[in-house]
């Protein structure tokens, strides 16, 4: 992966950051950036999620995501933003069962990441790596601090975030919420 910006041309070369992984079951899933013909499989990917899993990574419920919305997170400027997708290839095309995303500041030292894991992918260590690489990308960027406002009742989301050395506390706007913190 280079280690210098990371922009986004349709022709990226070698060097734009993928990554080929197998999870706990065995199971291989391809981690890329997110592309913006990507639309359809993350509004599939959305709608596939339960209502829990819509509700800690919206922090509400979205059920059928607007165009506008897909729109919006599917064309990433890779400059103060970054998305990776882990994929399956599923009757020739691209199956999303994960996301992963920051959004940075203005200044581009702090950044704002979300991880969101299909429920039949959930417990296999997909999650840990979409958020490695994000924070990989995040430190070769010169980011030096990630944070994340989740609900307080996600529990899978409180275990990762303890595993990768995230800082938690009780959102002081909101107490049915935490922020986790990350010093790059």
């Amino acid at each position: 992966m280079s280690h210098g910006p990371l922009l986004f041309t349709p022709s990226a070369g070698p060097e734009y950051p993928r990554w080929s992984e197998t999870l706990r079951d065995r199971s291989h899933v391809l981690i890329r950036p997110i592309l913006p013909q990507d639309k359809e499989a993350e509004r599939a990917f959305i709608e596939g999620l339960s209502a829990e899993a819509r509700r800690y990574r919206f922090l509400g419920q979205v059920k059928c995501p607007s165009d506008a919305m897909l729109e919006r997170i599917t064309h990433v400027d890779y400059v103060h933003e970054v998305a990776f997708v882990a994929v399956v290839a599923e009757d020739g095309h691209d199956r999303i069962v994960g996301v992963s995303r920051y959004s940075t500041d203005q200044e581009g030292t702090q950044c704002e990441c979300a991880v969101t894991v299909s429920d039949a992918w959930q417990h296999k260590g997909l999650g840990t790596l979409l958020m490695r690489h994000l924070i990989e990308v995040a430190r070769a960027r010169g980011i030096r601090r990630m944070s994340s406002i989740d609900s307080a009742e996600n529990v899978q989301m409180r275990d990762l975030a303890r595993y990768l050395g995230f800082q938690s506390r009780v959102d002081p706007d909101d107490a049915s919420q935490v922020i986790y913190e990350l010093s790059l």
